[in-house]
């Protein structure tokens, strides 16, 4: 049980071994970002989908209505199952207690409002606002704070890539419980997060590197909230036991 993973040293100790991965983890992908962003590979890498007459697939119907439309609104579908599901659980939440079923669906919303946060106080604005794809902003990276492009801004980091990063929290959730589970429910996450990204980047809505930090958010705000339900164990299995039902438990 994660309750007790502290009650021996033995215990302390994997715990510890547990968490230095996670962190050796979270800054070997924070630095390949930052690596991405030090290259200058955004403008080129946008260049291959758009010029001075804008992008052609930004209206393609597919694009929009499908991987945008269609799949923003199963992201906050999956949202709403979730909240459901920590009370009437399905499928492997059968597997998890209230607490780690509440811990998912809370992890989803925290990264979905980071993401939403950091959108609304960014000065960047996207690739099809630049005067180079036929709008009328000049380029200016997203590390230079404050600095106002003449665009629209409110571009990063990306959105609707959140629609498939926001669920890796979910991965911290399962993995105690689910290993096989968790490693696929983080592998569906990650590649809906990136294929999403992509159809934005395709459609010159994002940089790639708006994508890249969109999912180290997600997963750095999954892996906190872990950290924080750890904290909380004790309260949330006194929940669990006064609200599971007699079958989440086998």
């Amino acid at each position: 049980m994660v309750s007790g993973m502290l009650s021996t040293p033995s215990s302390a100790r994997r715990f510890a071994h547990d968490h230095r991965t996670l962190l050796l983890w979270t800054l070997g992908i924070l630095i390949a970002i930052v690596a991405w962003d030090a290259g200058g590979q955004d403008i080129p890498l946008a260049r291959a989908f758009g010029s001075a007459n804008g992008f052609p697939l930004r209206e393609q119907w597919f694009f929009v209505q499908v991987l945008h439309e269609g799949a923003r609104r199963l992201g906050w579908l999956l949202v709403l199952l979730l909240a459901l599901g920590v009370w009437w659980p399905w499928g492997v939440l059968r597997r998890l207690d209230v607490g780690e079923r509440l811990q998912m669906a809370i992890s989803a919303l925290l990264a979905l409002a980071a993401v939403s946060v950091g959108k609304n106080l960014s000065t960047t604005s996207c690739p099809w606002d630049l005067a180079e794809f036929g709008g009328v902003a000049r380029y200016a990276s997203h590390w230079a704070l404050g600095v106002v492009d003449g665009g629209g801004g409110r571009c990063f980091p990306a959105g609707h890539a959140s629609a498939g990063f926001a669920f890796v929290g979910g991965y911290f959730a399962l993995r105690h419980k689910a290993p096989a589970a968790a490693r696929w429910w983080l592998a569906a996450a990650v590649l809906a997060g990136l294929v999403l990204g992509g159809a934005q980047q395709v459609r010159g809505a994002h940089f790639m590197s708006h994508t890249l930090w969109t999912g180290w958010l997600c997963w750095t705000v999954g892996w906190l909230c872990d950290l924080g339900a750890l904290a909380l164990r004790p309260r949330l299995a006194a929940l669990s036991l006064a609200n599971d039902p007699p079958h989440a438990a086998s």
